[in-house]
């Protein structure tokens, strides 16, 4: 019996991305959805993005953090970006704070608690949902990586899928031995295509097929609501979700 896996990560905030990606997900109504961090980081809307997400995660969404929602959560700039070491922008700073205040002492909790990695057993197949890599919510699978490198980080893990975010590039690698699944950015993506990207896997015994997703949204909605917000680094974000590409 086929299985379906729908995977999204990197929302940051965009509730009309999300919402589109919702829209999708009804109509192709996957067994299990995994939901890879970075929720609410950079975008305009925390609030409706967690509310949204919970509501996910009580119909049985698996949702992990991501490093962003510890920089949201609890200030810790060292753990959310150590690549960082010349310090940390006060645009990021700006843009957690803002972020934390907008959702309040009860969803920050709730972003807080989520954890780094969760695993789903489907059709006697291991599925690992984790935010970057396996181990990690910082060391991702970017494109450019050395094949040496991208090797090691996956067998980090015995999940035969590795479902992931983080570099807001959607990708997927077949290992032969294992999968890497990233979904790219349902929200903030930087491939140039100005759409939420996801990812739907489709696991029948031992074959397992995955593809890219792409869904429209209202990116001048999106892009203007960031605008009006005024922080620091605004214009950049906004001309982010304009492009789909990373504006700074």
């Amino acid at each position: 019996m086929t299985a379906r896996v729908a995977i999204l990560s990197d929302v940051h905030g965009n509730l009309p991305a999300l919402t589109a990606v919702r829209a999708a997900l009804k109509k192709e109504r996957p067994d299990h959805v995994i939901i890879a961090g970075d929720h609410v980081f950079q975008g305009p809307d925390p609030a409706g993005v967690v509310d949204a997400l919970r509501d996910m995660e009580a119909s049985g969404a698996t949702i992990v953090q991501g490093n962003t929602d510890v920089a949201v959560a609890d200030f810790d700039y060292g753990a959310a970006f150590p690549w960082m070491t010349d310090g940390i922008p006060d645009a990021h700073r700006d843009a957690a704070e803002w972020a934390h205040d907008a959702l309040g002492d009860e969803r920050v909790a709730w972003l807080r608690r989520l954890p780094s990695e969760r695993r789903l057993m489907v059709e006697d197949t291991m599925v690992l949902g984790c935010h970057a890599s396996p181990g990690s919510q910082t060391q991702g699978f970017d494109t450019q990586l050395d094949p040496n490198v991208t090797l090691e980080r996956a067998s980090r893990t015995d999940a035969r899928l590795i479902c992931c975010g983080h570099t807001h590039v959607p990708e997927i690698r077949d290992l032969g031995w294992k999968m890497i699944i990233n979904a790219g950015s349902a929200g903030y993506v930087f491939d140039g295509d100005p759409t939420a990207s996801w990812a739907l896997v489709e696991i029948d015994g031992k074959d397992v097929t995955a593809e890219i997703r792409r869904t429209e949204f209202d990116t001048m909605v999106v892009a203007n609501a960031i605008s009006a917000r005024g922080l620091a680094g605004d214009v950049y974000r906004a001309a982010t979700v304009r492009t789909g590409k990373l504006v700074r």
